[in-house]
């Protein structure tokens, strides 16, 4: 955990590491990625579908004549699972819905007489294309699809295509594409990586080329979007997943433990981070996640995450808390402590928020939740929030002027353009009031 040197003086000598990270950074950008990310780009976006499927033979294994699923496969894809896994994505899918559909509810058209005859006003409309990015490698995050392609869905976009990698088996994960039919996706391709981004955005799959490309990914695709940003929207760059607790004496360590190596399990540079207002408790979370971790499946990449990127910190008070909290602005904060409702009143700066013993951020990663989990990360939450049914929407403003309420505002701009020196604006309202004086009506 790594605070502002602003911070560290405001706050001297009121909080104390118990664990601190490594000094080595979370990379979330590396030179060489950015330079193959480059080379790529550049050659899809010129030898167009053929470079797509050299990649696709090259770096995803597939050696299918064509890379998109049929619709009756797409349809077919729950089939594979048991009538368990089934049904909970299904929950999944359908919770998601509702709480973007919420989200929807609450955006509403609006319109205003600012002055007599002046009429001002926006209304909401959502982008015509998605091309949304479904993670399938080590572990396939099924989730993805609901909180990407579910809640584009949700806004109104009429088209979304999805991508995802093959397995080791080189086949498309079922539950994936099971997930993403659930969300009402459109069309499915068995893409991954660069080449996936990239074909989306250049319109290399039989769409044109999508307005915005989502979706969660490795290095490589995190550059892919960073690169193609501005060609087209993406939703946010986020990566490596982080988490972060407070809690007090009233905490439960192995709760609080498991929570941290939950997220840490993502991947080897995941930071994980407690502040806690009671030392007692951070101690006993330090020797929690050691036991822990000697039994975890996962261990080969939770251990060095832990090692490396996890910090406990003991904070005097809960004001100290919540300010090393806002500094670090992580992606998922959990609350544990005797007066929750404090912490979510006094925190401004965090992805999203998971009050009490009984919630956990494994909640909305798998879609139990119906939040989004597609979140800033890397200190981005002080300036962001996540993916959400409104980033899929644009608020297009409009304004109607009448020609009684002309003198009010051309008379005002000529003033303003004389000033500015911008003849050509002048003359615009100038013409306009020469046309009402003549009793122009047009």
């Amino acid at each position: 955990m790594r605070f502002s040197p602003r911070l560290l003086g405001t706050l001297a000598g009121r909080f104390d590491h118990l664990k601190a990270p490594s000094e080595t950074p979370a990379a979330q950008q590396d030179p060489a990625v950015a330079q193959r990310v480059s080379e790529m780009l550049g050659e899809i976006e010129r030898d167009g579908h053929d470079a797509v499927l050299r990649y696709a033979r090259e770096l995803d294994g597939w050696d299918a004549p064509d890379v998109e699923l049929s619709r009756e496969a797409v349809r077919a894809s729950g089939d594979a699972l048991t009538p368990e896994h089934r049904a909970a994505l299904e929950l999944g899918a359908e919770r998601t819905r509702r709480f973007a559909e919420l989200q929807r509810a609450g955006l509403s058209d609006a319109e205003v007489e600012l002055a007599p005859g002046l009429t001002t006003g926006y209304r909401y409309v959502p982008v015509g294309s998605v091309g949304a990015y479904l993670p399938a490698g080590r572990f396939p995050l099924t989730a993805g699809a609901f909180m990407t392609v579910g809640v584009a869905k949700a806004a109104g976009v009429p088209t979304v295509i999805a991508c995802l990698p093959p397995g080791k088996d080189g086949r498309a994960d079922p539950a994936v594409v099971y997930s993403a039919h659930l969300s009402g996706v459109d069309r499915v391709f068995v893409l991954g990586g660069v080449q996936a981004l990239a074909a989306m955005s250049f319109g290399l799959l039989g769409e044109e080329p999508v307005d915005m490309i989502v979706g969660a990914g490795n290095a490589f695709v995190a550059e892919a979007k960073r690169q193609l940003f501005g060609r087209v929207a993406i939703d946010l760059l986020a990566g490596p997943s982080e988490v972060a607790v407070i809690a007090d004496e009233t905490a439960d360590p192995e709760l609080v433990a498991a929570d941290l190596l939950g997220q840490a399990e993502h991947g080897v540079n995941s930071p994980a981070a407690l502040v806690t207002t009671s030392r007692e408790l951070g101690e006993k979370v330090v020797e929690e996640a050691d036991k822990q971790l000697a039994s975890l499946s996962t261990a080969e990449i939770a251990s060095p995450a832990w090692r490396d990127y996890g910090s406990v910190t003991w904070a005097q008070d809960r004001e100290t808390a919540v300010a090393l909290m806002d500094d670090l602005a992580p992606e998922h904060l959990e609350i544990q402590t005797a007066d929750d409702d404090y912490y979510h009143d006094a925190l401004r700066n965090y992805g999203s928020i998971f009050l009490g013993t009984w919630s956990t951020v494994a909640y909305s990663d798998k879609g139990m939740a119906g939040t989004n989990h597609v979140l800033p990360t890397a200190g981005g939450a002080r300036h962001s929030a996540g993916l959400s049914v409104s980033r899929f929407l644009k608020p297009l403003t409009y304004q109607r002027v009448s020609r009684e309420a002309t003198p009010l505002l051309a008379e005002a701009v000529e003033t303003i353009s004389d000033y500015e020196g911008m003849a050509a604006h002048k003359a615009t309202a100038t013409l306009r009031l020469e046309r009402l004086r003549e009793g122009d009506a047009r």
